[in-house]
């Protein structure tokens, strides 16, 4: 068989199987115009509840302003080279010390991108003789780095306290006989569901178990906390997280992202993460631009406050209307609903072509089949107009797919 025989064939299975007639609309959308709550889509102005632009910061003035000045001080190249060999500059090390002070560790150490950062580091901290006890719903790039590790991982079922003692331990058994250490990986917000991690109580579990833990708080950085620190603030147990993962693409609406940690282990990363020692350095630009934002997120406590307001309302009436919004306790906000995918095609095409409301749809295999899950991402740019006429849509929605109009008219793919 030649090799190109079997991508033509399945396209690469669930999602890309389906790009043929989803692409440009259903995936890979074009949405255009200023980044905000009001966006172009196919000409016509949507409300977005899709980007993760949490604190409104994206087109902010200020931000603006500090991104222009900093491209044109210094270009889009500087510094030149991975930060080890000629990549390095004070404004790295400066923004690196204040977020490792903000998030409660001693150091810290930027990345150049989210993704590949966190895959980076789950392959640096562990070797084949250690295991890694991971959620069941953690993000693709955790589990793309478990996929990596050379050693035993153990699942545990999402959130799931008891799953996650038993899987503990099976690796603390294991790890007396290889000789290694656990690791154990979680989210501080799932992106998808919008529940916490359990990380006081995962991490009380350590009086049981000798073991290392380390969150991805991509969507809790900013959004979560007293100062919005994250969500091992808002569950006191700042003390307690070993190694602080979060990206620079949510609340600070920028590229890139941080690891904090005790100062040894953030100096065994910076030296031992190959994403890092072989890729170049974040540019200037952005670090000038996320020193602006985080400034901003420090200062401004009415942008979290204003984010808040706007989930509230939201997640408030969504419950008012009847919707399933899971077991949310964040501002990411998911409505489940029952129906096959292209019962969920025409329903989200219902409402961009008839409400002008955009927001993204989640099916299998990301959820179980039979589900479809619309995920709706609130923004301190939202106003409490957006999220009347969003509740407004929603509920003829509703009442639309009690009825079976979405399986009449369903979408046909020829």
């Amino acid at each position: 068989m030649d090799l190109f025989d079997k991508i033509s064939k399945n396209m690469g299975g669930p999602l890309g199987q389906h790009q043929k007639w989803s692409h440009g609309y259903f995936s890979f959308p074009k949405l255009e115009g200023e980044i905000g709550p009001h966006m172009l889509f196919n000409g016509k102005e949507h409300i977005v509840w899709s980007l993760n632009n949490y604190l409104g910061l994206a087109n902010h003035p200020e931000v603006r302003a500090v991104d222009a000045q900093a491209a044109a001080d210094y270009g889009m190249a500087y510094p030149m080279g991975a930060r080890m060999m000629s990549g390095n500059s004070r404004h790295h090390e400066e923004l690196e010390q204040d977020l490792a002070t903000f998030v409660g560790q001693e150091s810290a150490f930027l990345l150049n991108y989210g993704y590949q950062g966190m895959v980076s580091i789950i392959d640096a901290l562990v070797d084949r003789n250690d295991v890694i006890v991971y959620d069941a719903e953690s993000h693709a790039c955790i589990i793309d780095g478990v996929r990596l590790h050379m050693g035993k991982r153990f699942v545990y079922q999402h959130n799931d306290l008891d799953s996650c003692e038993k899987q503990l331990e099976r690796a603390t058994k294991l790890v007396g006989q290889t000789g290694g250490g656990i690791l154990l990986i979680t989210e501080g917000v799932f992106g998808m569901s919008g529940a916490q991690g359990k990380l006081k109580e995962i991490v009380a579990l350590k009086n049981k178990y000798n073991f290392r833990i380390l969150v991805d708080d991509a969507h809790g950085f900013g959004t979560m906390g007293a100062t919005g620190a994250g969500t091992h603030e808002e569950q006191g147990c700042v003390d307690d997280i070993d190694v602080y993962f979060s990206t620079f693409a949510k609340s600070m609406a920028g590229i890139g992202a941080f690891v904090a940690a005790k100062k040894d282990i953030i100096d065994y990363l910076r030296y031992n993460m190959r994403s890092q020692t072989f890729a170049k350095a974040l540019p200037m630009p952005m670090v000038m631009g996320i020193k602006k934002r985080f400034a901003m997120l420090k200062t401004m406590p009415e942008l979290r406050e204003k984010l808040w307001d706007i989930a509230a309302a939201l997640q408030q009436g969504l419950k008012a209307h009847g919707f399933n919004i899971g077991l949310s306790n964040t501002m990411v906000t998911p409505v489940f609903l029952e129906g096959d995918l292209f019962e969920a095609t025409a329903l989200t095409r219902d409402l961009r072509e008839t409400y002008g409301i955009f927001c993204s749809i989640v099916v299998y295999p990301v959820i179980p089949k039979g589900l479809i899950m619309l995920r709706i991402i609130p923004t301190a740019a939202h106003g409490l107009e957006d999220v009347q006429k969003t509740l407004d849509a929603f509920g003829q929605m509703g009442e639309k797919l009690k009825a079976g109009y979405y399986k009449e008219n369903k979408l046909v793919v020829a």
